[in-house]
């Protein structure tokens, strides 16, 4: 059974959670990305949070667009997804942007392993949220619910 719309945007509310659970265990700021968003926005922190959990529900639709050719087993297709997420979208081109140089390192060494860890708590919670994506087979590792 294909995920539907409703189930990829609770995975993303899921996901964006647990993303920020991380975030304070590692980081020990609660919402840092959304004041930060906000900030940056000139939109305050409520418009900061919207953005921020809106931004994680359209990355689990657009996982669950292409979920099916992201290669590898089922269980590691969000991490794999997320990952290229990560060092594309966030290493090579937010944090630049924010003018925290490549991969955030202007600001610390630490921030490349906060963000992936961070992303793949994201990905840790699609992987576990979401139905299975294509085919019958009883293999767990390529086509089962995610939670069976």
């Amino acid at each position: 059974m294909k995920p539907t719309l409703k189930s990829a945007i609770a995975a993303g509310i899921v996901g964006t959670i647990a993303f920020d659970l991380v975030g304070l265990i590692l980081t020990g700021n609660w919402w840092d990305i959304p004041n930060l968003l906000g900030a940056k926005l000139g939109v305050g922190t409520a418009a900061g949070v919207l953005a921020h959990y809106g931004n994680g529900m359209i990355l689990a639709v657009l996982f669950v667009a292409v979920a099916d050719m992201v290669p590898g087993p089922r269980w590691s297709r969000a991490f794999a997804f997320m990952t290229a997420h990560t060092v594309f979208g966030v290493w090579l081109f937010m944090l630049p942007l924010l003018d925290m140089g490549i991969a955030g390192v202007a600001v610390s060494p630490m921030v490349p392993v906060i963000t992936l860890a961070r992303h793949w708590a994201f990905a840790g919670a699609l992987a576990l949220t979401l139905p299975a994506f294509s085919g019958n087979s009883a293999n767990l590792t390529e086509s089962a619910p995610i939670n069976a």
